[in-house]
């Protein structure tokens, strides 16, 4: 964070409390091979897998909450990437890509707490909607000018995953004003925050796991 920086919200303190984990999760595993463009397809559609139960369970536990106050302000529909994830895995591997890619110990574990956090505690399923939706509107947009350059998606075949209905930057805007629309008491923003920080760490092991 620059010196001149001033956390005014949650979103801003969300950047700031989670950029060294987020940095870190940029460059661990197999990430690098994939900012790179080098990711073999194989191992790209494994990442895809897991990111697929991920989405899921998260976007599952989002709808269903969609009308509670600490859910509803950054739950926009037209983020969901679940559906544009199993088109390109129906792409790149086929039929029976579900049965044939096994999930990594560290997905299942973060599936498992994400629909815990959707029986228990569902406020909280917003710090993950940050770490994968706002990076998918950030980061993601990069990362899918470099999936197109990969042999087998050239042709644009298998990248709807990055492909969002609607201007990029309104979204994040839309997005950010959603997160300093939740509840901003110093409980429930500490809370968030620890929980942004679970989910990058959880993301560190997965990329790990996926190397």
């Amino acid at each position: 964070m620059h010196a001149d920086s001033v956390i005014t919200g949650l979103a801003a303190r969300l950047r700031a409390e989670t950029s060294l984990l987020h940095r870190q999760a940029e460059h661990t595993g197999l990430m690098p091979q994939l900012l790179k463009g080098k990711l073999p397809m194989p191992a790209y559609c494994r990442l895809l897998r897991n990111l697929h139960a991920l989405y899921s369970a998260l976007e599952t536990g989002l709808a269903h909450h969609a009308s509670d106050p600490s859910v509803a302000p950054i739950h926009l529909p037209e983020l969901a990437r679940t559906m544009a994830i199993e088109s390109d895995l129906q792409a790149l591997h086929g039929h029976g890509w579900e049965r044939d890619i096994e999930l990594t110990p560290g997905a299942a574990d973060y599936v498992r707490h994400l629909q815990q956090l959707t029986l228990e505690r569902p406020a909280l399923l917003a710090a993950h909607s940050y770490v994968r939706h706002l990076g998918d509107l950030h980061g993601g947009q990069v990362l899918g000018r470099v999936v197109s350059s990969m042999p087998g998606t050239s042709d644009g075949t298998g990248t709807s995953f990055y492909a969002f209905a609607g201007d990029v930057a309104v979204l994040i805007r839309r997005y950010r004003a959603g997160l300093d629309a939740l509840p901003q008491d110093d409980e429930s923003v500490a809370a968030l925050v620890a929980e942004a920080c679970s989910g990058f760490a959880r993301h560190i092991t997965l990329f790990d796991e996926l190397a």
